[in-house]
């Protein structure tokens, strides 16, 4: 979300709604100038003196004084613990508070105070508790009782508040978000795709949702010595089929262009290697720029209220229905039958060209078919999406009618477009909630996963219903995904693994309605019995090994917290399902889970449990946070630059990671029995359910999974075998290790101008996120070591060194190319780059 460009929105909205407003914006980036220029939650730019001068909203020692006295004594008494006595020393000179923001009229504009995370980060290693500064809790009785706002509103995902230490649900007041938020009113623009932190923020924030739209997404395509090589490609079959002699030459130019864009160190292969089948080498290299430049990326950010326009309205449309939703078909699925093709069979031969491909490869076919599609929905838009035209678009662009690609243009004519426009929605219902008034609920998901029903914006989600889940749907998900893993693994090793570690997230068991616990059941040799009539999940059901076909497999989710405390019903299916394979008498060679757990029993027993307690003991599979905490303990030391090496990152997750979860135990810390998982974890994964997030999009990727992949690592002394599984196509899975991905995700989105030019036209807020993937990259190095040195390079060139760039962050937010240097600055330093 442009926060920036949708607050200028909605101040526009509230002027014209006769709230008092006393400065509109032209444009977002003239009120992020305005906000830079008074205090902000960045304290290394002013002094303490300066910042006093330039602060707008300011409390003295009469009125914190009396605030904290307010407070209970437990609270008060933790408070002072980690803070000191009030006032504390974050943001206070002269005994005065000082808050960031600017009041322009009725309406103060602010920045969410520290959570103070890095102003103690020593603290934050030892107290999983750790209370938010003084700081914190007055800044939101200045906005309640100095301000006297009647409501609030938090724009931009993932705030702090939500998640405060404190109780899941049903808060108290010495629950620390109760504490802060009081009896406010809470309005949360939350994207429609997060529908875990959402209701999170819901449950821990009291707050009204207004859901906002995603991005717009389109292809990646090829460019700059991508798009070299692809043309080199082109030459060589070109010349194949009409010019033969020319083979000889274009052989080393291939070579040299794809070593100048270091596609060989994205494809592993040496000279030597590729010019000994050089047919085959091609074949892998098609197929690979093929798949790069069909993946999905988001082009710039979401503005709320505003519908997307022209180009961008069609390239989202045309993602929107490239799979299947409902009984709509794929549109693409849909052209390339049409033409008498199978997508799968064009999906299996990417880089090949077959005698029925009529001299083409399967990703030249499929490229041609996503360019079709464009063509089709542009001409419609160019009609006002009249689905009266769709039938003639159909004849003109494909010289005959389909019935399929017929119904996909009637769904995007009547139900897309028009769901899209209510956009305007969400500026609407924002004012409708400021003035008390209901703003109706509606779904979540994520859109371009076949889910684009869930549309229009502008609602208060809901999300699923716990008792349902793993889904039949997902079940059957949840199983590719399994079985992908084991042949991955199996293919590179020709072992089964001796332990899987999994990272399992609300948000995905949402989106998905489980696919990474069916993953987990399923992997044990385990499936759901549902309820016939209501769908529930009513117990579990022991796949026999004749019809498993491959030993049982020892799997150990470290889940989230938002995971525990939304589905402690499934916390206990997994667990259950761990006891059931435990106590199975089958031999050690077909249970691999008993075999691990026998092992680990013994050893208990030597130590003088009895056989139940060291039953249970060694069956501990669930880990996660401790209960009323959030995170993974490895981000917040990156970030703070409080580590010296991987073991420190390692320790610390294990720290926060060993609290077992299951029968008998809520979140008892169990390092031991974690340490033993984890010195058998030969295999870890985190599945991407849609491709309208990836492993880069926020630290949180690297501080969970990152942080799982370093503790293997600091008890093993190796890495794991990481991966990471891809069912954005819940049809066709995917599995790449976290180097490949990382490789992709660089190729796709990072270093190519199609995402950098969308992300320049949110100006100071583009720049920032464009910044905030150096924090990402550095983390995934310094925990999961997936970023080479020519990758270091290339980002360094287009977030930092070209001059374009440079003089365009110079411009909008310095602030953003100082930390994209510092960043790079520090890789070196570390002799990671």
């Amino acid at each position: 979300l442009d926060s920036f460009e949708s607050i200028k929105c909605l101040l526009d909205c509230l002027k014209s709604e006769g709230y008092r407003i006393e400065k509109l914006y032209e444009r977002g980036d003239d009120l992020a100038k305005d906000i830079l220029s008074r205090v902000t939650c960045d304290q290394r730019w002013l002094t303490p003196e300066r910042m006093a001068e330039k602060a707008e909203a300011v409390a003295g020692e009469e009125l914190y004084g009396e605030w904290y006295r307010n407070l209970p004594e437990d609270i008060k008494k933790k408070m002072s613990e980690d803070w000191g006595e009030i006032p504390g020393d974050i943001f206070v000179h002269d005994k005065k508070m000082l808050f960031p923001g600017l009041v322009n009229g009725n309406v103060f504009i602010t920045i969410q105070p520290p959570r103070g995370y890095l102003e103690n980060i020593d603290k934050v290693y030892h107290d999983f508790y750790l209370s938010p500064p003084h700081h914190y809790l007055a800044h939101y009785r200045w906005i309640k009782y100095v301000f006297k706002a009647d409501v609030v509103m938090h724009v931009g995902k993932h705030g702090s508040l939500e998640w405060l230490p404190g109780k899941a649900l049903g808060l108290s007041d010495t629950c620390y978000p109760d504490l802060a938020i009081m009896d406010l009113p809470n309005v949360y623009p939350y994207i429609i795709n997060d529908p875990s932190e959402g209701t999170q923020a819901k449950r821990r924030s009291y707050c009204c949702i207004i859901d906002h739209l995603t991005p717009v997404f389109s292809n990646a395509d090829l460019y700059e010595d991508l798009a070299k090589v692809e043309n080199l490609l082109n030459d060589y079959s070109i010349s194949k089929r009409e010019d033969p002699g020319k083979l000889d030459i274009l052989r080393p130019m291939i070579w040299e262009a794809v070593c100048e864009a270091d596609l060989d160190k994205d494809l592993d292969i040496t000279e030597e290697k590729a010019f000994s089948d050089f047919d085959g080498f091609l074949e892998q290299l098609h197929a690979y720029l093929s798949e790069l430049a069909d993946t999905m990326i988001n082009d710039g950010l979401h503005v709320m209220g505003c519908v997307p326009e022209k180009e961008r309205m069609v390239e989202f449309l045309v993602q929107l229905t490239r799979l299947s939703n409902g009984d709509v078909p794929s549109l693409r699925e849909a052209i390339l039958k049409a033409d008498g093709y199978s997508y799968d069979e064009l999906l299996e031969n990417r880089g090949k060209v077959l005698p029925q491909f009529g001299g083409k490869t399967g990703g030249q076919i499929i490229a041609e078919a996503h360019e079709k599609a464009l063509l089709l929905v542009k001409e419609l838009a160019e009609k006002g999406f009249n689905k009266d035209c769709v039938e003639s678009s159909i004849q003109s662009l494909l010289g005959r009618f389909d019935p399929e690609i017929n119904k996909v243009l009637i769904y995007i004519c009547s139900n897309l477009v028009p769901s899209i426009c209510q956009v305007t929605d969400e500026i609407d219902a924002s004012i409708t909630a400021f003035s008390g008034g209901f703003v109706p609920p509606g779904p979540s998901g994520a859109p371009t996963r076949g889910q684009a029903d869930i549309l229009p914006t502008g609602r208060n989600f809901y999300s699923v219903d716990p008792r349902k889940i793993p889904s039949p749907a997902a079940w059957e998900t949840g199983r590719k995904l399994g079985d992908s893993l084991l042949e991955r693994y199996l293919s590179e090793t020709g072992n089964y693994p001796e332990t899987v570690g999994i990272i399992i997230w609300g948000g995905s068991t949402m989106r998905t309605k489980g696919d990474d616990v069916a993953e987990v059941l399923y992997l044990m040799g385990v499936k759901p019995v549902w309820s016939k009539g209501s769908g529930e999940v009513s117990g579990l059901e022991i796949i026999p090994h004749s019809e498993l076909g491959r030993p049982r497999i020892d799997v150990v989710p470290r889940i989230s917290g938002f995971f525990r405390d939304s589905f402690p019903n499934l916390v206990e299916l997994m667990d259950e399902a761990a006891r059931m394979v435990a106590a199975l008498e089958e031999p050690p060679e077909t249970n691999i889970l008993r075999r691990n757990v026998l092992r680990d029993m013994d050893e208990y027993m030597k130590e003088g449990m009895t056989k139940e307690d060291a039953f249970r003991e060694a069956t501990f599979r669930i880990f996660g946070c401790p209960p009323g905490t959030y995170g993974a303990g490895v981000s917040e030391l990156v970030e703070s630059k409080n580590w010296k090496t991987q073991e420190d990152l390692g320790n610390s997750y294990i720290r926060y990671s060993s609290h077992a979860y299951g029968k008998g135990s809520y979140g008892k810390q169990r390092i031991s029995a974690f340490r033993n998982v984890l010195s058998r974890m030969e295999v870890t994964v985190k599945n991407e359910d849609s491709r309208e997030y990836d492993m880069m999009s926020c630290t949180d990727y690297y501080n969970y999974y990152g942080g799982l992949i370093v503790a293997a690592k600091t008890v093993r002394g190796k890495l794991p075998y990481a991966i990471v599984g891809d069912s954005a196509d819940p049809k066709r899975i995917k599995m790449r290790t976290t180097f490949e991905e990382a490789k992709h995700v660089l190729r796709s989105r990072l270093t190519n101008p199609k995402w950098l030019e969308g992300m320049k036209r949110h100006g100071y807020k583009g720049a920032g996120d464009i910044s905030h993937m150096m924090d990402v990259i550095l983390g995934w190095d310094a925990t999961a070591e997936v970023i080479d040195d020519w990758m270091y390079d290339r980002v360094a060139h287009k977030f930092a060194l070209d001059p374009e760039m440079q003089k365009w962050m110079k411009e909008v937010n310095p602030y953003a190319l100082q930390n994209i240097l510092d960043k790079l600055l520090e890789a070196i330093s570390r002799g990671m780059w």
